[in-house]
């Protein structure tokens, strides 16, 4: 496939743009650290959200959702979906909590919740085990769908693409810092969000598919249009809804989805003007990253069915992709390589548009968790501002090499979601409960962190896993494997709760008093304080957490019914498509009810 010059001049004039905000925003994010990963937290609601948004667009997410689509139809994106829950109940109960806070890393609440060695010993640990490892593993993930976009459309060898990808993006993530990163997810967002509707749009009208109408006729692509999983197939069922809406949402921490908040989203809250605009934020970045933005690539997945049928097909049209590189995934950059002259540039400008927002982002999240909770604290506390960010520019291109690394030796991205899953499972409860219940302290999370990884790396990558949860000969059926880890690290770390001694009253009470959490699971610490005659509860405001539930679930139904009357609308199935836009509507109406009397009990 060869590129003609209007597809170079839309990459060229692209790749200018992002390099020059860069260098534009260079000089003012490199007079402090605040500047260089939360931008002086003057950001407004609206370029946080786009740059969420943009973030999570990433290069492996349209190659995820084709290997989703393709191997389990489009009910399988359930597996991804259940994380709209964890997202509305991060924006109507804890972006407000994160603002309140005013640390520089989500890393810096243990210190503020916890107290002793174990919670200095949890921060300098986390800032490795998040920052560097399981950063590192996240981008990898987004540098191997480069890989294979290259591939595919340019034929490119690997090393080529991270070199040429990887340069590019670490130069401006390095110079720019958050602000550059912010800036440029404003452009990053309208180039992806134009590249992926307008390759759907054309994808579908190809000879091959024959428009819309054909390919849902398609008597393969047909039986993989259901929302919802089949109920009859018990195991579709289990795997593919039950656990991702009764338990995963909730449970597992996942980059991006954490429970309660974290990671780039918490940066993201932590970087807005207010508590107002961290919560408007994340609530555009849940509309538009589950309402509107799956269809295109669910489109095109779909279209891929009818072009190349299975893998054979694939290998056969592109014979130089090497056989471990070579999976259901690898569709989407196949249907691209049909784009024409012009909308190829655009598309092409698209990805890389993805890849570098999704790789900008995570470098300078897990720079700032190595300067301020790993450098700052354990190697140089009194180190200048000048010089934190001078490490901060050094340990982004780290990052950026060992992922590019990892990459090489990758096969799928679906391998890296089970993966990620997996070592978060069973620790998702505690980032929910320990801004609500004073007894959670530094060893629950610890015990939790060690325990999930652990007993996942058992059943992963030892013999003993396959015998308990093998396809056909394990003990135990293969889709509670998750549920087996969710329950026995639960259970670890709620031992470990009771067995070990509570924070002290000093810093459970410098904690209620800074972020006044409120509600029953805070009731002995306020009356202890009581009786100790001091005073941490600021006002006698109604407890929010209920009224923020309410909007919670209101915003779940509202973007849920969005995003499925806009899949019946592309189907042709009008009667379902009105009854959720009326459905979407009416929870829309009600929503703003309950977020006014929401404010109301903040005020």
């Amino acid at each position: 496939m060869e590129l003609s010059t209007l597809d170079y001049t839309f990459i060229i004039v692209f790749f200018s743009l992002v390099l020059g905000i860069g260098v534009y925003v260079s000089k003012k994010s490199g007079k402090s650290s605040s500047e260089f990963f939360l931008s002086g937290r003057t950001m407004p609601w609206w370029l946080l959200g786009l740059s969420m948004v943009a973030t999570t667009f990433s290069t492996d997410t349209p190659n995820l959702v084709t290997d989703i689509v393709r191997t389990n139809g489009v009910s399988g994106n359930w597996v991804w979906w259940c994380f709209l829950i964890t997202g509305m109940l991060t924006v109507f109960v804890y972006a407000k909590l994160w603002r309140k806070s005013n640390v520089n890393t989500d890393l810096e609440f243990y210190e503020m919740r916890y107290g002793g060695k174990p919670a200095s010993f949890l921060r300098k640990f986390r800032a490795i085990y998040l920052g560097v490892i399981f950063n590192v593993i996240t981008m990898s993930a987004v540098t191997l769908a480069a890989i294979k976009i290259g591939s595919i459309m340019l034929g490119l060898e690997p090393w080529q693409t991270v070199v040429s990808a990887g340069l590019i993006t670490v130069t401006f993530s390095a110079l720019g810092g958050f602000k550059g990163v912010v800036y440029t997810d404003f452009l990053l967002f309208f180039v992806a969000m134009a590249g992926a509707i307008g390759a759907a749009y054309y994808l579908v009208n190809i000879p091959e598919v024959g428009g819309i109408k054909a390919l849902m006729a398609n008597e393969d692509v047909a039986s993989k249009l259901n929302i919802l999983p089949d109920f009859s197939n018990k195991k579709a069922l289990i795997t593919l809804f039950i656990i991702p809406l009764a338990v995963q949402w909730w449970s597992s921490w996942y980059p991006g989805a954490e429970p309660g908040g974290g990671g780039y989203i918490a940066q993201r809250m932590l970087a807005a003007k207010d508590e107002n605009h961290a919560i408007g934020a994340t609530f555009f970045f849940n509309i538009m990253h589950y309402a509107l933005r799956p269809w295109p690539w669910i489109l095109v997945a779909l279209a891929s069915i009818v072009v190349y049928p299975d893998l054979a097909s694939i290998q056969e049209a592109f014979p130089n992709v090497t056989p471990d590189k070579l999976g259901h995934d690898l569709a989407y950059s196949a249907m691209l390589t049909k784009l024409p002259s012009g909308l190829l540039g655009v598309v092409l400008a698209s990805l890389v548009a993805a890849y570098m927002s999704t790789i900008s982002t995570q470098l300078n999240w897990g720079s700032s968790y190595i300067v301020y909770d790993f450098y700052k604290q354990q190697i140089n506390p009194n180190a200048s501002e000048k010089r934190l960010v001078a490490v901060g520019r050094i340990s982004t291109v780290v990052l950026m090499i060992f992922s590019a690394a990892l990459a090489l030796l990758l096969q799928n991205a679906l391998q890296l979601f089970d993966v990620l899953l997996a070592f978060g499972a069973g620790t998702g409860l505690i980032f929910i409960l320990r801004w609500f219940w004073w007894r959670i302290n530094a060893w629950s999370e610890i015990t939790a962190m060690f325990a999930s990884g652990i007993i996942s790396i058992i059943l992963k990558l030892t013999p003993f896993g396959a015998y308990l949860f093998a396809t056909d000969t394990g003990i135990l059926p293969d889709w509670s494997e998750y549920i087996f880890i969710v329950v026995l690290t639960t259970l670890i770390w709620l031992i470990a709760t009771f067995v070990t001694q509570p924070e002290s009253k000093d810093t459970l009470r410098s904690f209620y008093i800074k972020i006044q959490p409120g509600g029953p699971g805070w009731a002995k610490v306020v009356s202890d304080a009581d009786t100790d005659s001091v005073e941490i509860v600021k006002s006698k405001e109604k407890w929010s957490v209920p009224a923020g539930i309410t909007a919670m679930l209101l915003g779940v139904v509202l973007i849920y019914s969005i995003m499925f009357a806009t899949g019946y609308w592309i189907y042709g199935r009008t009667t379902q498509a009105i009854a959720l836009t009326v459905v979407s509507i009416i929870s829309g109406v009600l929503l703003i009810k309950a977020w006014n009397r929401l404010k109301e009990n903040l005020l």
